[in-house]
C-alpha cells in the first residue's frame, strides 16, 4: 500500500498539518506507521474518508471525544445516533441562549416585563431532611436521581404543599458556578427520632415561616426561561418591603417527567421575615 507523507495527506483530507499532529497525539486518527528513518509520519488511502469526517464534525463544533466516540462506532445508525444526539443538545442550548439574548435585550432597553401572579401562603414549623452538593450543570441531573432515592429512605413525606420537596439554589448551577444546591424532602419521623440515614443527609427543623411564590408551568421551568419570574419575586419584595430570609426555592409540585408544556409543576419561592 502507498503511504502518504503528512503533507500529501493533508492536501488529500483538506486538514492543516497542525490539526493532524494534534488528532494523532488524542489518539483520534493516528498514522499508518511512522517512517523508521526519519520518524515523519504515513497515512494511508483509507484514512482519507475519516479525516474529511472528522472534518466536518469539527465544523459542527463537536468535541474530539465525541468524534472518537462517532469513528469508533460499530455501525453506522450507531454513528448516527452520537452525531444526532450532540445536535439535539446543541439545539437545546441554543433555545436557551435564545431566551436569555430576548430577556438580556428587553432589560436594557426597558421593556415591560411579563406580570406574574404572586401569592403568599404559611408554611408549618416541619421536620426537613437535606441533601447538599457543589455541582455544575452537567452533574445535576445525576445528584438529583441519587438524592432524591436517598431521602425518601428516611421517613413517610407529609400531606399537602408542605410536604412537597424542593431545591434550594444557594449560588447559581452553572457550567461555570458550582452551585451550591440543596434538595430537601419534608418528612414525618418516628417517636424515637431519626433513624440511621447515612452519611450526608441533614435532617433539621425549619420554622414556620410563610413565603411569596410564582407558579411555573413545564415549558417555563428551564433556565434562564426562570429569570422573568426571579425578577418578579424580587421586585414584588421590594415593593412590599418583605425581606427575604433565605435563598430561592423550587417547590415540585408535579413530576416532570409527564407533564405537558403547560402543566403547573413549580412554584419559585422564597421565605419571608
Amino acid at each position: 500500500m502507498e503511504l502518504m507523507t503528512i503533507g500529501d495527506f493533508a492536501k488529500r483530507t483538506r486538514l492543516s498539518a497542525k490539526a493532524l499532529r494534534l488528532y494523532d497525539r488524542l489518539g483520534i486518527l493516528p498514522p499508518t506507521q511512522l517512517d523508521p528513518v526519519n520518524g515523519y509520519r504515513l497515512y494511508g488511502e483509507d484514512q482519507v474518508e475519516p479525516a474529511r469526517l472528522v472534518g466536518l464534525l469539527r465544523r459542527l463544533d463537536m468535541p474530539l471525544g465525541l468524534i472518537a466516540q462517532v469513528l469508533s462506532s460499530s455501525s453506522p445508525e450507531e454513528a448516527s445516533n452520537v452525531v444526532g444526539q450532540y445536535w439535539a443538545q446543541c439545539e437545546s442550548t441554543a433555545a436557551e441562549r435564545r431566551a436569555l439574548v430576548a430577556y438580556l435585550q428587553a432589560r436594557f432597553k426597558g421593556a415591560e416585563m411579563a406580570i406574574y401572579e404572586i401569592d403568599i401562603r404559611s408554611i408549618p414549623e416541619r421536620r426537613i431532611a437535606a441533601i447538599s452538593r457543589h455541582l455544575h450543570a452537567g452533574g445535576a441531573e445525576a445528584f438529583f436521581d441519587d438524592a432524591f432515592a436517598r431521602l425518601r429512605s428516611v421517613g413517610p413525606g407529609l400531606e399537602g404543599i408542605a410536604g412537597c420537596p424542593f431545591l434550594v439554589f444557594y449560588g447559581e448551577v452553572s457550567d461555570d458556578s458550582d452551585g451550591p444546591v440543596e434538595l430537601c424532602r419534608p418528612v414525618t419521623l418516628p417517636a424515637g427520632g431519626p433513624p440511621d440515614v447515612g452519611t450526608g443527609i441533614e435532617v433539621r427543623v425549619e420554622a414556620a415561616h410563610e413565603e411569596a411564590f410564582v407558579r411555573l408551568a413545564m415549558k417555563d421551568m428551564g433556565w434562564p426561561a426562570m429569570l422573568p419570574a426571579m425578577a418578579a419575586l424580587e421586585a414584588w419584595a421590594k415593593e412590599q418591603n418583605r425581606a427575604p430570609t433565605g435563598a430561592l426555592r423550587q417547590v415540585l409540585i408535579a413530576d416532570q417527567r409527564s407533564a405537558a408544556p403547560d402543566t403547573p409543576v413549580c412554584d419559585l419561592s422564597v421565605p419571608l421575615k
